[in-house]
């Protein structure tokens, strides 16, 4: 969308209103479609704002997913080494030469490094899912250190790359073991279940249970048996009402800190399902992007768009029984087909959940985040976000390919803007629409200069029968700079 939120979006809306129009129609998101290598690379197929150009950075990356610089010019990226559809590597940190070729800085055993910052003179990174996460420190010369140890990242989301802040802390995001709040079958689907049957989503603090427990198939056994499940205990194992889980500083969901010399991380705030990344803006304001539910598992919750935060120290945003400050029991959330609407996991919330600063498209996966701060590339205060794009029908029916772009924010308004997308009829990533484009966008970041944006495009991912299927050797570094000859100042008009 461009100037209105809501302009372009209301015939598919009156669409997805009728359920039963949405209950009959196949799902067309953006990786179902065939992909044959090599992957193309085109900068004219990506449509952008009057006065900007796009230009590659570095080809033929491996699952990148962040991108940052040293204090003397250097341009880092790193590979995450794991990829949902269960792809194991090796993660990696490299240094992007001035020619476009890479160099290995470090690597690691603890996949995936999920991003990087540069803080007195090292890299902080933040990853892992074999083994529990961590925040690694990584010289120059590529020596490794483990800063932080023992995150809850054995699940379906990891420990996401810290940011610097203001005051001087590390701030980064813990994502969630679960879909909504309760292990289920579509665990094991994504492969952690039967490595670790006793992991479980870990409140920040005490929270008092309702008592709902859902009866699913069990597929850690071979008999065709079924198994009971409450929130925040282990896959089996029944909830009462009234029980209460204890919480705990290193929990998910939640955006945590520590001292870049180390020490016992802090909980910032909580009831995130996934906040995938964090900036501050130009007013020392923390945001954090969040990849929201999906339709899937124990709890499905329909309808619930990706979000951007404000994040206010102390906080609890509403996961796993709020979505943008609606309570999932309303009819708001009532999904295609008669089903049942979700029912609330927590006897008592930790306080009323607050309204979002910006409501991001359904499976979007809206996840790398950064604010232009000047003249030099334009639009200052507002953010930026990299949207990775929909894996349906794993999480979800979309009829139309989300995401797959770079988006603007304004978000002293809420209003949206395409900023970076590809040329076509339609909207989709590259390999879909046969061009050279985006294929994913994960990560971002402004270089030091404010005049450029990186911009860290996973690589193809389709999906096949299914399940998603990454493919090696097609992520990029893109660049986004001024046009020659034009002016800094005023922003250069929207794409039209």
């Amino acid at each position: 969308m461009t100037a209105r939120r809501g302009a372009r979006a209301a015939p598919l809306l009156a669409l997805l209103l009728c359920s039963g129009c949405f209950r009959l129609l196949p799902s067309r998101g953006g990786g179902e479609t065939r992909f044959e290598p090599p992957r193309r690379i085109e900068p004219a197929d990506v449509a952008l704002p009057a006065g900007y150009r796009i230009e590659p950075v570095a080809q033929g990356l491996t699952f990148p997913t962040s991108v940052a610089f040293d204090g003397e010019g250097g341009v880092y990226v790193t590979e995450a080494g794991y990829s949902y559809g269960e792809v194991v590597l090796e993660p990696k940190l490299l240094r992007v030469e001035p020619d476009g070729r890479t160099t290995l800085v470090a690597s690691g055993r603890n996949p995936p490094w999920n991003g990087a910052t540069f803080a007195d003179g090292a890299f902080y990174i933040g990853g892992g899912h074999l083994a529990h996460g961590q925040i690694l420190r990584v010289t120059r010369d590529g020596r490794v250190s483990v800063l932080v140890d023992s995150l809850p990242s054995l699940g379906d989301h990891h420990t996401n790359g810290p940011v610097l802040g203001p005051d001087g802390w590390l701030y980064w995001g813990q994502g969630t073991a679960t879909n909504a709040g309760v292990v289920g079958p579509d665990n094991y689907d994504y492969g952690w279940l039967q490595r670790y049957p006793r992991f479980h989503d870990v409140p920040c603090a005490d929270v008092t249970l309702a008592g709902r427990n859902f009866t699913t198939a069990n597929p850690l056994t071979p008999e065709d048996d079924r198994a009971t499940t409450g929130a925040f205990v282990p896959f089996g194992v029944a909830t009462t009402a009234g029980q209460v889980i204890r919480g705990r500083p290193r929990c998910g969901g939640a955006v945590l800190r520590v001292r870049p010399t180390g020490g016992e991380p802090e909980v910032v705030a909580w009831g995130l399902r996934n906040p995938f990344a964090l900036a501050f803006s130009p007013d020392g304001a923390l945001y954090a992007t969040e990849n929201q539910y999906d339709v899937r598992g124990s709890r499905p919750v329909f309808g619930a768009g990706d979000l951007l935060w404000r994040v206010q120290p102390g906080v609890w945003y509403g996961w796993p029984d709020f979505y943008a400050g609606r309570a999932l029991n309303q009819e708001w959330f009532d999904p295609p087909g008669g089903r049942p609407r979700p029912e609330l996991l927590l006897a008592r919330h930790p306080n009323a959940p607050p309204r979002p600063a910006a409501l991001l498209g359904v499976h979007s996966a809206s996840s790398g985040i950064d604010f232009s701060r000047g003249p030099a590339f334009g639009h200052a205060g507002q953010a930026f976000v990299a949207q990775f794009g929909d894996l349906a029908p794993t999480v979800g029916k979309v009829v139309s390919p989300v995401g797959f772009k770079v988006v603007r924010v304004d978000v002293a308004s809420g209003v949206i803007h395409d900023f970076a997308v590809n040329r076509g009829s339609t909207n989709g990533p590259a390999s879909r629409l046969g061009g050279g484009g985006l294929e994913r966008p994960l990560g971002l970041r402004f270089d030091p200069t404010g005049a450029a944006l990186y911009v860290v495009d996973f690589g193809v991912m389709t999906t096949v029968d299914g399940q998603p299927r990454p493919r090696p050797g097609t992520g990029v570094l893109w660049r986004i700079s001024r046009a020659p000859g034009t002016a800094p100042g005023a922003a250069p008009e929207d794409t039209p």
